[in-house]
């Protein structure tokens, strides 16, 4: 196979040229394309990044976004640039080796799938990183119905059919590991090594994360809105036996005060379960009403590449 390597590109201006020098030693046997995509990075990654473009302008192709769209974004930024038969997705911060990229491509060419995720023995994330990721992995359980024994690795592999799949994908909000599950099945692992991250932090906060996880709730199932059916089905049926019982002992004992406190709570109640209603149906409105209005993916000012 012909190998692209997409990588987004954030605060990276200190680590890209290594792992650019790394991936050549290591795939210096095979044909390959690299894809930077800088997400706006706030240093100085686009002066890198478009350095190493002219000096290997046969390898090395350069997008730079107009302003910071987020990772998933960047990386669908870079499917749309790639050649090679399949693509490897990978972080700038060398937590994933270049040397582990063949295992990826070994795997994918001895098998039949579409997409080979990488996992770890033991994960050099931040522990809230980790802990996000066990929430995302739950979710993507209920929503997605991924396999509970499959990690959704940013590093991983994914070949030409479900590139070509992925990018016909046009709303503003993608969620690359849903777009790969409603796409196929046909899904292979690898173990690989994970390092410590070679320089600065993660740029994933708290803030990010919930975006992250939002887009994924809203955008790719429709399971929160069943669930507000379903929460608004047991609620009115456990209001209608509160009812009935009350009626009966009021019937029993008609000196029985009903109370102004179980009033109020009432109303507090339904009115919690609607406004949580309108919340999560404002959700998805507000999505619609985005992918409606074209709000972009992404926006490339410029691209560079040897033609």
């Amino acid at each position: 196979m012909n190998i692209s390597i997409v990588i987004p590109v954030y605060n990276g201006e200190s680590s890209i040229v290594g792992l650019f020098d790394e991936l050549r030693k290591h795939l210096k046997e095979r044909l390959f394309q690299v894809v930077l995509v800088n997400d706006c990075s706030p240093d100085n990654s686009h002066q890198v990044c478009l350095s190493l473009q002219k000096d290997n302008p046969e390898i090395i192709t350069y997008v730079e976004l107009a302003r910071n769209f987020g990772e998933h974004s960047a990386v669908l930024a870079g499917l749309h640039q790639v050649k090679g038969d399949c693509a490897i997705i990978m972080d700038d911060d060398f937590q994933n080796p270049p040397h582990t990229v063949l295992s990826l491509v070994n795997k994918m060419e001895a098998s039949e799938a579409d997409v080979v995720y990488s996992y770890y023995q033991k994960k050099k994330h931040h522990w809230f990183r980790n802990l996000g990721s066990q929430f995302n992995d739950f979710v993507a359980c209920a929503l997605l119905k991924k396999p509970k024994d499959l990690y959704l690795s940013s590093f991983k592999c994914i070949n030409r059919f479900l590139i070509d799949e992925i990018i016909k994908y046009d709303g503003p909000y993608p969620y690359l590991d849903g777009l790969v599950l409603r796409s196929t099945k046909r899904i292979a692992k690898v173990q690989v090594d994970h390092a410590d991250r070679g320089e600065g932090e993660s740029g994933y906060t708290l803030k990010k994360l919930v975006r992250l996880w939002l887009n994924m709730f809203i955008n790719f199932s429709v399971l929160p809105l069943r669930m507000c059916t379903y929460l608004g089905l047991v609620i009115n049926l456990g209001a209608l036996v509160f009812s009935l019982i009350t009626f009966y002992e009021k019937s029993v004992n008609p000196s029985m005060p009903l109370g102004w406190a179980s009033l109020m709570i009432a109303v507090m109640l339904f009115s919690g379960v609607q406004l949580l209603m309108l919340g999560l149906i404002g959700e998805y409105v507000g999505s619609l009403f985005m992918t409606i209005n074209k709000t972009p993916q992404f926006i490339v000012r410029q691209s560079w590449d040897k033609n």
